[in-house]
């Protein structure tokens, strides 16, 4: 048959463009690194890792974020039970402490017990706008009546009050043994005075007298005709005992 010459002219272009590519491409193997490969493969599990640790963080977060809205709510619950009680003892301590007065912690106007609370005082039915407009002992009345108040909400065994009625008059200081008989019958309180009337509820006295350069102490438990005649009294010195440095401890 006859050949086709024609075909022949187009294989060997064909071989002519093939050898070019060839050509083109070993020149251009020469430039191209090889490890790419590996490195690609490396970097992928790189970050297959990473999107493994991404999503384990997030998982935690998430958990941690509940964990932290739980300790939210609970922390409120506790705030609240806390105020609620604290604040009842304030007022029942401060109205024995100082009669026909109340007193309350409350939030300030539009904010939460969480932002702070702020200490109110009534004298009758009449609210004081700030505690400037009390006298310097009714405001220790108020701060011992705050500092009480926290105290009966987490109690200790023993407390130790050192002349806490020094600035009080004798009505405050009969108050403030009355009010510690009353609202702290389950604890033990070591009291050091120099008023007679801090003593009229105490079990047990131990008096402290400086007589002629000696000091001695004596134990005495009061009787109830002993603490009514004390009351009576009004405060006076017992005979015989010096000014100096007389002070009683209550138990």
């Amino acid at each position: 048959g006859e050949y086709d010459f024609k075909s022949a002219k187009h294989v060997a272009a064909q071989q002519k463009a093939l050898a070019k590519q060839s050509s083109q491409l070993e020149a251009l193997s020469k430039r191209i690194n090889k490890k790419v490969l590996s490195m690609f493969e490396k970097a992928q599990a790189e970050y297959s890792d990473l999107m493994g640790k991404k999503a384990t963080v997030e998982k935690d977060k998430a958990k941690i974020e509940a964990v932290i809205a739980e300790c939210d709510v609970k922390k409120i619950e506790a705030l609240q039970k806390t105020w609620a009680k604290v604040n009842a003892d304030f007022g029942s301590i401060f109205s024995t402490l100082l009669p026909g007065t109340d007193a309350k912690l409350e939030p300030e106007e539009g904010k939460a017990v969480e932002d702070g609370l702020c200490v109110k005082v009534a004298f009758g039915k009449v609210w004081k706008q700030s505690l400037l407009e009390l006298s310097g002992g009714q405001r220790s009345l108020v701060a011992l009546s705050l500092v009480l108040a926290l105290l009966r909400f987490k109690p200790a065994p023993v407390y130790i009050l050192d002349e806490i009625d020094a600035a009080l008059d004798l009505s405050h200081t009969q108050n403030i043994g009355a009010m510690i008989k009353s609202h702290f019958q389950q604890s033990q309180f070591l009291v050091v005075s120099l008023k007679e009337g801090m003593f009229n509820n105490a079990n047990v006295l131990f008096r402290t007298k400086f007589v002629d350069g000696v000091s001695t102490i004596t134990r005495t438990v009061p009787s109830g005709a002993d603490r009514a005649a004390a009351g009576a009294a009004g405060g006076k010195k017992p005979a015989g005992a010096s000014a100096a440095s007389r002070k009683a401890l209550t138990a």
